[in-house]
């Protein structure tokens, strides 16, 4: 093969590469405008790309070819080779710019779904918070006068000196009480959504009238006061968490229906990988919101004000996190992202296969 045949065969894949390991790799410091609109080449496709490059520079070499040809190659090979050998970050870093960075692209890449979740989860919970303030009879046919009384006794505004949202129990007890509802709702949300999506239809659906009419409810006996004071702090990470939940659920059901051209078996096992990333995300925000929800919430004495402020607080960095999170933070290291598989596959091909291309 003449070099200028060689050169247009294979430049593409040198600039590509070139242009990851300028933005991706090279330094996972850069900071640039609209990385969530990524398009160049996955990182889990780099070291195929890197051992072609290698057999590439190899061929150059053996043929003869011009030494401006050779030296790009060698210097391509390089840098490649120390982005992909270099010791991957500390466990803590990893962990910290995931919940920074990674974790809110991967929502904000649901955005779809997202909206979707949104809506499916909002809309009956206000619907029924209006609905039950003008027929306060409706909440009769959610829940029985024996849970109703409960929810009542819980927010009474006449018994400030127990802690509000609870009956009985230990800040501590709450806390894990508080940790295994809160992680059953989310899990379900998720899970339910290998029903083709309908399951989680139906979970945020349920969940949004359950604490619309709760809501509403105490609201029309004139128990709000208490139970908005209590749901101000953790109602951020807690609500939000579900929101992604169901929009992971989603997606998976989507996914599962109409996979495209991808088999449905890979369909569902990327949208599981992904769910599952989220679900650490999920799980770290359930977490923190039990904790604020037994140490915080629960306090009757403290002034209202303070309880909005706090939740407003909350709300402000939850929404700026998830918004802006990761759009010019740096990435976790190459290393770090690529599939350790990849480097014995050379992306499905073995080296005679790429040597004959």
């Amino acid at each position: 093969m003449r070099q200028e045949a060689f050169v247009a065969r294979y430049e593409p894949e040198w600039k590509a590469l070139e242009e990851w390991l300028r933005l991706r790799g090279d330094n996972p410091r850069v900071v640039r405008k609209n990385r969530d609109a990524w398009e160049g080449m996955r990182d889990e496709d780099v070291p195929a790309r890197y051992r072609r490059l290698c057999q590439q520079l190899a061929l150059a070499r053996r043929r003869g070819y011009s030494p401006q040809v050779v030296e790009r190659l060698q210097a391509l090979m390089q840098r490649g080779h120390t982005v992909l050998y270099r010791a991957p970050a500390p466990p803590w870093r990893r962990a910290l710019m995931f919940f920074l960075a990674e974790f809110p692209r991967l929502v904000r890449a649901q955005r779809g779904c997202l909206w979707a979740s949104i809506v499916l989860f909002v809309v009956p919970l206000v619907g029924m918070f209006l609905a039950v303030l003008q027929w306060p009879e409706l909440s009769s046919s959610v829940f029985s006068p024996q849970e109703l009384a409960q929810f009542e006794s819980m927010y009474d505004p006449d018994d400030p000196a127990r802690k509000i949202g609870r009956d009985d129990g230990t800040d501590l007890m709450m806390f894990g009480h508080y940790i295994m509802n809160n992680i059953s709702i989310g899990f379900r949300t998720f899970a339910s959504g290998l029903l083709a999506g309908v399951g989680t239809i139906f979970v945020l659906i349920s969940n949004g009238v359950i604490i619309g009419t709760i809501a509403g409810h105490l609201q029309a006996v004139g128990h709000g006061d208490p139970f908005w004071r209590f749901v101000a702090g953790h109602s951020a990470p807690e609500l939000t968490a579900i929101v992604i939940a169901g929009a992971a659920g989603l997606r998976l059901g989507l996914d599962l229906i109409a996979p495209g051209r991808r088999r449905r078996v890979d369909a569902l096992i990327e949208a599981g990988q992904v769910g599952a990333k989220l679900c650490v995300g999920i799980f770290a925000m359930l977490v923190f919101a039990a904790f604020v929800e037994a140490f915080w919430s629960s306090i009757g004495w403290m002034p209202a004000a303070v309880k909005y402020s706090v939740g407003g607080a909350l709300w402000t960095l939850v929404v700026v996190w998830l918004w802006r999170g990761g759009r010019n933070a740096p990435v976790l290291d190459a290393a770090d992202r690529i599939d350790p598989r990849a480097w014995s596959t050379n992306g499905g091909r073995s080296t005679q296969e790429t040597r004959g291309r």
